[in-house]
């Protein structure tokens, strides 16, 4: 059996934007690498503001998007050699941002849960499906009594996240990617929704890749944290490390971020019209904002330094360290 469930490679993925005269580059991940082990169930939060590369490596991760360089790998097998049928999907499972997008309104919530089962060849029959979806409903709380016949409008944003949990887990998947699924959420039911994944992670043995902006959640719920800055892994380690001693000062900058009760804004808070640029930066791209950076920063594109324990840095000044 493979070391990792899923490994990234040195991944790329390069988009040509504009018009055909004047079509820009834009590498929305940038040499990218980190692993998912096969050995025992974890949660991966990606972290990051809009734009950063998050939504874009969960595509690459579900075969919506190919690489540009490098390679991904899943069970020993790279994803070149590999085609997205009922194989792959039986062991890799999205959770999309929107649960009222998720489903259409015009058809029964049950039955997109039911046609996975069929179509994916979990069961074999009606009968057996029922079954199936039964268990995957139950174990996020609901069943199909609750839901059968019901439409996206009779539910609420928290339920229709749980159905689409239960939808995810009917194939048994090894890996399930959620892109922002507690975004659209009400803020009560945010932590119910996270609670969901540990409990699936330990009582289902599934892995998690959590993408998210939302840094509380991702540090309550996460084994490891990867940060992304412009298509950039710029920060990986466990939860613990990277939330209490943070190496890098885009994270830093993400921490003092929370708000935090009693805490009051002293001004407005103007925006960089320098974004689309840092995309281009071959040096460090988070130089031009960085309180720490030196003249080396401005010149080139600083290495991965190795804190230990699997932990690293894309940084030449780490802070405190």
């Amino acid at each position: 059996m493979a070391n990792n469930l899923l490994e990234l490679k040195n991944v790329s993925k390069v988009f040509r934007i504009g018009s055909v005269l004047s079509r820009v580059k834009l590498t929305a991940v940038d040499d990218v690498s980190f692993s998912i082990p096969s050995d025992e169930p974890i949660i991966l939060s990606v972290v990051g503001e809009s734009g950063c590369g998050k939504s874009t490596i969960c595509k690459m991760i579900l075969q919506m998007e190919q690489t540009t360089e490098g390679e991904i790998v899943l069970d020993g097998k790279s994803y070149k050699k590999m085609k997205r049928n009922k194989e792959f999907y039986n062991t890799v499972q999205p959770i999309f941002q929107n649960p009222f997008e998720a489903f259409s309104a015009r058809k029964p919530v049950d039955s997109y849960l039911f046609n996975t089962a069929l179509r994916l060849g979990i069961a074999k029959n009606k009968a057996d499906a029922t079954e199936r979806v039964d268990e995957a409903l139950k174990s996020v709380g609901l069943s199909l009594a609750l839901v059968k016949g019901k439409y996206s409008s009779q539910f609420s944003g928290g339920e229709l996240a749980r159905v689409s949990i239960a939808r995810a887990l009917i194939t048994k998947p090894k890996i399930i990617v959620a892109d922002e699924p507690v975004s659209m959420i009400d803020a009560s039911m945010k932590m119910n929704i996270v609670n969901l994944f540990k409990e699936i992670r330990d009582k289902h043995k599934v892995s998690f890749i959590y993408v998210t902006h939302d840094l509380s959640t991702a540090y309550y719920v996460s084994d490891y944290i990867a940060t992304f800055y412009r298509g950039s892994m710029i920060e990986y380690g466990t939860a613990k490390e990277i939330m209490d001693d943070t190496a890098h000062p885009y994270t830093k900058l993400l921490m003092d971020s929370i708000p935090r009760v009693g805490d009051k804004w002293e001004q407005d808070i103007a925006m960089s019209d320098i974004e689309e640029k840092e995309y281009a930066i071959t040096y460090c791209k988070f130089a031009p904002r960085c309180a720490y950076a030196t003249e080396e920063c401005m010149k080139e594109k600083p290495p991965y330094k190795d804190l230990g324990g699997g932990r690293k840095v894309m940084c030449f000044n780490p802070i405190n360290q």
